[in-house]
């Protein structure tokens, strides 16, 4: 592996064994990544077979004669992989959990809507139709209530009205009504499926967007991290290697390097200095920030659910409301009949006092606000599973912060392996500072 490892990172090859052996290493690297490559465009950015293969080969093709002529290209790619299992690892995960939320989430809640927008359809349906029936009550009550006041009518045999029956106007169709609900129902469907396809379609974009991005930050991120290197002695300089203790040693300065400044760090140990530890709260913070967006969503599908369970059972334990309808005519049994009883008596004229009947009665009726002709799809409880498996990726993530830590080292350790010339000026540059201090102090 120490041969192959010295092989690959050389500028050029010391032979032909050496040069078919970096090709063959070459060659490797790329079937595998262009397959990945593949595989993360058809499966995750869900981009057609035919132009993710396209794709895939060309990358692979490129990236062969990439690697195999350019050496300070193989060294960039080389950093990338530590960090692609870190911050890119990290990007993938958060993408990961954004499309569990995306495919799992969002449509369960617009799904316990649309339940709740049954429920109300259907009591607007129900209620409407019993209103409308309603009216036939109210003109059966005043039918026979006309007929008592026709039968006093009668009874008098003086006065009669024409007709004694009130008139009720009711709308006797009601197809009108039920057109315009159902119009008003599709109009609200059509739009919950557009916003539905709407957040799914943008989420998708949004993920190659992302994705995109995140592959040209982090080739970009590791060509700035290798120009500083190879520019400025003092970036990412504060750790003791092993070309620093050799040079102390043979300097006969080892003291310098026992019991380290708190500036220095080994590269192997797992200390941080302030700069890592600062960094990785800042990504945490930021990490938190999604993790709370997430959880608000989770939030809102346990909410819709619980609305649209309540709304479902409240609607059919009030289905049915029993109306009464109560009316009471009384008339005393010795009542005159108004103005010609006065005359009568004024003229002394003879008269006979009449007996009214009283008019008592109910009716009842039903007020029905379900039906169990009614189209109410159950409410769909939230899928306890997706906040477990999101709980275990944001875990993965917090830990990737850290390990991004380390997977900086091994950049430097890499970037080091590759230019060893400058691998040891840097140390030296160490070096000498650290005697500076000491003399100063």
């Amino acid at each position: 592996v120490a041969d192959l490892w010295l092989v690959y990172s050389k500028p050029v090859p010391a032979d032909g064994r050496e040069l078919w052996t970096l090709f063959l290493q070459c060659s490797c690297i790329t079937a595998v990544i262009g397959g990945l490559f593949y595989n993360w465009m058809f499966a995750s950015l869900e981009y057609p077979w035919h132009l993710s293969v396209a794709m895939a080969v060309s990358f692979s093709l490129l990236l062969l004669l990439t690697l195999f002529l350019v050496h300070p290209a193989r060294c960039v790619f080389t950093m990338i992989m530590p960090t692609l299992g870190t911050k890119q690892g990290r990007k993938l995960l958060l993408s990961t959990c954004v499309m569990i939320v995306v495919v799992n989430v969002i449509p369960n809640i617009i799904s316990n809507i649309k339940t709740i927008l049954q429920v109300i359809k259907c009591i607007c349906k129900n209620s409407s139709d019993s209103l409308l029936n309603s009216t036939a009550l109210l003109g059966t009550a005043s039918w026979e209530f006309g007929d008592a006041i026709q039968e006093t009518g009668h009874a008098i045999n003086i006065y009669q009205p024409m007709n004694g029956h009130f008139q009720f106007s009711s709308l006797k169709n009601s197809s009108l009504i039920y057109q315009q609900m159902h119009l008003a129902g599709e109009k609200i469907g059509r739009d919950f499926l557009a916003v539905e396809v709407l957040v799914k379609d943008s989420v998708r974009i949004g993920n190659k967007l992302v994705a995109g991005f995140s592959m040209l930050y982090l080739c970009f991120e590791s060509t700035w991290y290798l120009k500083n290197y190879l520019t400025n002695c003092r970036f990412d300089n504060f750790y003791i290697t092993k070309k620093l203790e050799r040079l102390a040693v043979d300097r006969k300065a080892a003291h310098l390097l026992v019991g380290p400044p708190k500036n220095l760090i080994r590269p192997t140990g797992m200390k941080l200095s302030r700069e890592e530890v600062m960094l990785c709260l800042v990504q945490a913070m930021l990490l938190t920030v999604a993790l709370m967006l997430m959880l608000v969503v989770v939030a809102m599908d346990y909410f819709a659910f619980s609305v649209a369970d309540t709304a479902e059972r409240k609607a059919a334990q009030f289905s049915v409301v029993p109306v009464t309808l109560s009316i009471k005519y009384r008339v005393s049994a010795g009542a005159k009949i108004g103005i010609l009883s006065s005359f009568l008596k004024l003229f002394r004229l003879p008269y006979e006092e009449l007996p009214l009947k009283d008019f008592k009665k109910s009716y009842h009726h039903y007020l029905t606000f379900s039906s169990a002709h009614c189209r109410i799809s159950p409410p769909t409880p939230p899928d306890p599973s997706v906040l477990l498996v999101i709980g275990l990726l944001f875990c993965i993530l917090y830990t990737t912060i850290f390990l991004g830590t380390y997977a900086r080292r091994l950049c430097r350790r890499v970037a080091g392996s590759f230019f060893e010339s400058w691998e040891e000026k840097r140390a030296l540059y160490l070096y000498k500072k650290l005697c500076r201090k000491h003399k100063e102090g």
